[in-house]
């Protein structure tokens, strides 16, 4: 039995309970971008049913990577009411976004695809110049140029 991702429509639009992970080298953080999106994204996806979000990152980054990285810790707590940009499906998302360790020497390869089946890429983008950048989470672009500090709660209506 193919395992439940914690998305569902709704007669409104699409809950979905994400996870997210922020892994940064450099002052660059790595990000996902697929060949039918004109934007980019966290590495991460969606929580399934009956799994941890611990777990839920460890396997989407891995997934995504091709790396079992460790968490370091939550950083970010995410309610998220958008429209999409491609399929223009109305969202409410809740998603956790976790720091995790990170070693200097990993390789990392993507092997995954997209909701909609394209092609997805890694690419690392300099911290300092996300704010040029056309991404999601925005919060990014503001909240990763400070330090870390604690468990933030962030709630974005677009």
């Amino acid at each position: 039995m193919e395992e439940q991702d914690l998305t569902f429509k709704t007669c409104k639009g699409k809950f979905s309970y994400r996870v997210g992970a922020l892994i940064i080298r450099d002052q660059k953080l790595l990000m996902i971008k697929n060949d039918s999106a004109p934007y980019y994204y966290s590495v991460g996806g969606r929580v399934r049913y009956d799994e941890t979000s611990e777990e839920a990152i460890i396997r989407e980054v891995f997934e995504e990577t091709g790396v079992k990285l460790e968490i370091d810790r939550l950083a970010f707590v995410h309610e998220h009411f958008f429209d999409e940009e491609v399929t223009k499906e109305h969202f409410h998302e809740i998603a956790f976004f976790y720091l995790m360790k990170e070693s200097d020497n990993i390789n990392f390869v993507c092997k995954s695809f997209g909701d909609q089946g394209a092609k997805e890429h890694l690419h690392w983008l300099p911290i300092a110049d996300l704010h040029k950048t056309h991404l999601y989470p925005e919060f990014f672009k503001v909240k990763l140029l400070k330090s870390i500090a604690g468990i933030e709660h962030i709630i974005s209506k677009e």
